[in-house]
């Protein structure tokens, strides 16, 4: 039973203390209406430091979160509204499940399933139980994605669409001298396409819908050999190339993280053109060019906000305001990522855990 949350506040459990963990909670705390109730790690050690870190004093509560290394204490704790899962892919599904069926909302990272079936299955556990689960990619979450809803049909039909998100990783680094980090690990669902591409897919779908094919270049690695490995496949890619066919124009979407470059994502329609820098995993700001004007749009200007602190602000206000039209938009969204990403990848050979049941 979940005990009665009078003051609104969103009570934040989380699964998982890798980087990006860090980064979402230091939204948690700037946000109104969030503070950290609980902490799930392996490592006490690693639990305790988030819970320090990020409420308690430190966040100016009167006590720090808990701290479990047990699943089943930490999703039995009633003080827990929201579950936040950052652990690596391939665990996604179960977790999301677990936290759903312990009736806790749950905001998962993406990609929230490798599978369609399998999000759709979680989206449909969720409704039935009247609880919100939404996937954790700050694109739609953002001011400037509204912007950008708005300043397309001011560029006329669209003609062409291209996106280049390029992160070099220290990981591929240490994958080059034969360690296979999570990140690049079949067995955890790993790649460059599952983590850095999927950004460019979900713009794309969030403003395009489904495209009609999507075909996927993916550059790839031969992995060492492993005796437990799971998975199929027997190599992993670093980088790729997405090509998605809409009706009437075609979406070029790179993505790596053996290179680093210019991050952007830009349509071209008969009218103009929009840009949009740094990309979709942060649209830092929407310059609409057209034969009679060229404005730049940015609604993203609080002082010391970055994309994970609208991120948490956003998901704060859909909780609380339990805005149920919100979290429909962002679950077709999901769906049609997960379409894209997983029927792209398994042409091409790129197989996971799960893929052949």
């Amino acid at each position: 039973m979940q005990a009665e949350n009078t003051d609104k506040t969103v009570r934040l459990g989380t699964i998982g203390s890798g980087v990006i963990v860090h980064s979402v909670l230091k939204g948690v705390v700037k946000a109104p209406g969030f503070r950290l109730a609980a902490v799930y790690s392996r490592s006490a050690d690693k639990a305790a430091a988030l819970a320090g870190e990020f409420s308690g004093p430190a966040a100016g509560d009167d006590a720090p979160a808990a701290c479990y290394t047990d699943m089943e204490a930490f999703l039995s704790d009633e003080s827990v509204d929201l579950v936040y899962i950052a652990t690596p892919n391939l665990l996604h599904y179960e977790q999301a499940k677990a936290a759903l069926l312990h009736g806790k909302h749950v905001l998962c990272e993406k990609p929230m399933c490798t599978r369609e079936d399998q999000a759709a299955e979680l989206f449909a556990l969720a409704e039935s139980k009247g609880l919100l689960l939404m996937e954790a990619a700050p694109t739609s979450y953002l001011p400037n994605f509204r912007l950008l809803q708005e300043a397309l049909p001011q560029i006329g039909r669209i003609r062409l669409v291209m996106g280049n998100y390029s992160q070099y990783s220290s990981r591929y680094d240490r994958l080059l001298d034969g360690e296979v980090t999570n990140i690049f690990e079949p067995d955890y669902a790993g790649g460059a396409f599952m983590d850095i591409n999927l950004y460019n897919v979900l713009l794309n779908c969030c403003l395009f819908g489904r495209p009609e094919l999507a075909k996927l270049y993916p550059n790839l690695f031969a992995l060492p050999a492993k005796a437990d490995r799971v998975s199929p496949s027997a190599s992993i890619d670093t980088s790729g190339v997405l090509i998605m066919e809409y009706p009437g124009f075609v979406s070029t979407n790179a993505g790596a993280k053996d290179t680093f470059g210019i991050n952007y994502f830009e349509i071209e329609g008969e009218k103009g053109y929009i840009y949009i820098k740094d990309g979709p995993n942060g649209i830092a700001s929407v310059r609409v060019v057209t034969k009679e004007s060229d404005v730049t749009l940015n609604e993203q200007t609080k002082p010391g906000y970055d994309r994970w602190d609208y991120e948490a602000a956003e998901v704060a206000r859909i909780i609380n305001e339990d805005d149920r039209a919100a979290v429909l938009e962002k679950k077709q969204y999901t769906l049609d990522t997960i379409h894209v990403m997983e029927n792209a990848r398994k042409a091409e050979g790129l197989l996971f855990p799960g893929d052949t049941d």
